[in-house]
């Protein structure tokens, strides 16, 4: 099996595409124009996609009540320093920024909706 998505329900898909897109760099591979504002974003590796939606019919999780290891999206990063401060001065808020035994760095942020999101520098990268 392979993933094809990770599917978010979310107070306000449309804001949280465009800061998508302008921040994280994810391209939006189909959308609705009207609710529940489903849009499927993909990453640059043309292998996952993220789909955002707001639907009335199910919960919407407070994402800033919860802790970060409960949920988040991590993205690998070249460069976690300037990629934090880039996301930092467009909103998101940081959680932590640790650099574990073996030399891969994380950093814990999260969006302004309260999405967290994990910058990962690996010692050794899990994906090649």
């Amino acid at each position: 099996m392979k993933i094809e998505h990770f599917a978010l329900n979310v107070p306000e898909p449309l804001a949280l595409v465009q800061w998508y897109v302008a921040h994280l760099g994810l391209s939006v591979q189909s959308s609705m124009d009207s609710p529940p504002y489903m849009h499927f974003l993909m990453d640059d590796s043309g292998q996952v996609m993220v789909e955002v939606y707001r639907r009335t019919d199910a919960d919407i999780l407070d994402f800033n009540e919860l802790n970060p290891l409960t949920v988040h999206l991590a993205f690998v990063s070249d460069d976690p320093s300037a990629d934090k401060e880039r996301l930092l001065n467009a909103g998101a808020t940081e959680i932590s920024d640790d650099v574990l035994a073996d030399g891969s760095r994380l950093v814990m942020l999260k969006d302004p909706w309260g999405v967290a999101l994990q910058l990962c520098k690996r010692a050794v990268p899990k994906i090649v």
